[in-house]
């Protein structure tokens, strides 16, 4: 049976939802017409959201390259999804999805150059007109002001992790410090300052663990006597995929600049395999450092709201705008539908709802934030958001309509990295990719017999069924969420 969406819920009880808002809401005496909401004891939010980080570099996901013990605690508290996927992979479309709960396709940032249109309906906006007070501090990265805020100050572009430069409510001024620390400060201080009669949705969005990759002096030499592992895939051949990844300029060994960014030269004496042994290693020794950082600033947010008697009523999620290659296949940097850059870590506490220690293995989109605050708060969600409220899955129970497919969509070709444009879905077993554009080619993977997705089996008879009815089912989602891209 095809499943009722959300949005055609709604259209359906029309009558009943309305009158449901009209009980939240009182007239009062001090107006004519004015209306003060009824609703008490809404969740705060504090919504941590970082740019690159991929599940592998956090302890609490069984990561054994670095131990994350403050964002360990928010999942011990709270609540792990194992699979928060992204819906484009890329910066800037992430995060306008994060924002407006809709597809790029919809909200219009389909690349990481083409500017945000602040007019557009976003969850903080909405939040904002039904009494909340919100903030955004740090990365924005969409080319355009924020809207919707109260109080907002921003990195310009991608920022730098040294003296960095802020745009504070239009004005820029250069900061002294570490922009991790900065970030986190700015936060607190806005904490202090927040009215204290309305409950508060804070964005706090750091420039880490995008690259270049410098690490604070505390952490700048915090492995820099560990070996790395490399991953099983690093010497990946791709004799099974299509041109799609061969042509793709993401390799460590050929297309990382370490001066760039690893900020230091190359010995001249490596070339080959040894050069690219050095890069991983230095690769990975940056990045994890700038994630220290990171997980100290989350240990701080999280002592701030204990200290100020705040954790009890406030929603604290921790995610990031898409994952990364940390070596996998040899590359670096993100983009693909392949696992790495697709998954994104989502932990989420709070006391009221989640029960701690709690992990879940739903497919979750960055779509489904918007409308999951929404739903938390007690606002009517918007018919035009594609998302879905998972908030019964916080309080432990999944609906029995859940999806159980997700569909992506990566238009930045050409571009940066040469990735080829693809769309695809990914169920809880297998995942289909369409690279089109200058190309036609396919990939499908069995996720549950080839979790590195090395073997790709697109042209094997023997799953000829299962490609007719995923084929069958990405036609179904593009029609769902009305994409009509050619593709």
């Amino acid at each position: 049976m095809r499943r009722v969406t959300r949005r055609e819920f709604h259209k359906k009880i029309g009558l009943t939802a309305a009158w449901a808002a009209t009980a939240n809401l009182l007239t009062c005496s001090k107006g004519f017409g004015q209306k003060v909401s009824t609703k008490r004891n809404r969740p705060n939010i504090l919504f941590i959201m970082t740019d690159d980080h991929c599940l592998r570099a956090l302890s609490c996901y069984s990561g054994r390259l670095n131990s994350t013990p403050h964002l360990d605690r928010l999942a011990r508290e709270g609540m792990r999804f194992q699979h928060c996927l992204c819906t484009n992979a890329l910066c800037a479309p992430s995060r306008a999805v994060v924002l407006t709960g809709k597809y790029s396709h919809v909200n219009g940032v389909i690349n990481n150059s083409t500017p945000f249109n602040g007019s557009q309906q976003t969850f903080p906006k909405l939040l904002r007109k039904d009494g909340y007070e919100t903030a955004m501090i740090g990365k924005w990265h969409l080319k355009s002001e924020p809207t919707g805020f109260d109080y907002w100050n921003i990195l310009p572009g991608q920022g730098v992790y040294y003296d960095p430069a802020f745009i504070e409510m239009g004005s820029r001024k250069k900061h002294s410090g570490y922009v991790t620390n900065l970030i986190t400060d700015f936060c607190i201080d806005w904490l202090k300052q927040r009215s204290r009669d309305k409950p508060f949705c804070l964005l706090c969005h750091h420039k880490a663990p995008h690259g270049p990759w410098v690490p604070a002096p505390r952490h700048r030499n915090l492995f820099a006597k560990v070996n790395f592992p490399e991953p099983a895939t690093f010497n990946d051949d791709f004799q099974t995929r299509s041109t799609a990844a061969r042509e793709a300029k993401l390799a460590i060994q050929n297309d990382m600049n370490p001066r760039h960014y690893l900020q230091q030269e190359q010995p001249k004496n490596l070339t080959g395999q040894a050069a690219k042994q050095w890069r991983y290693q230095n690769y990975l020794r940056g990045y994890l450092g700038c994630i220290a950082s990171v997980d100290d600033s989350v240990g701080r947010l999280l002592d701030y709201l204990d200290q100020a008697g705040l954790s009890e009523n406030t929603l604290v999620v921790y995610t990031s705008d898409q994952g990364r290659f940390l070596g996998e296949h040899g590359w670096f940097d993100k983009r693909f539908m392949y696992e790495q850059p697709l998954h994104m870590p989502l932990l989420i506490k709070y006391p009221k709802l989640i029960p701690a220690g709690s992990v879940r293995e739903e497919i979750i989109l960055n779509l489904d934030f918007a409308p999951t605050f929404l739903d938390l708060a007690e606002i009517d969600i918007p018919d035009d958001i594609q998302g879905e409220s998972f908030k019964s899955i916080l309080q432990g129970h999944r609906p029995k309509d859940w999806r159980t497919s997700m569909y992506y969509h990566y238009y930045e070709f050409p571009g940066t990295h040469s990735v080829k444009r693809h769309c695809g879905i990914r169920t809880e077993r297998y995942k289909l990719i369409h690279f089109y554009n200058d190309i036609d080619a396919w990939e499908l993977y069995d996720l549950s017999e080839d979790p590195d997705e090395v073997n790709n089996i697109y042209d094997n008879p023997a799953h000829a069924v299962i490609v007719k009815q995923l084929k069958a089912e990405l036609d179904r989602l593009r029609k769902l969420y009305g994409d009509t891209a050619r593709s």
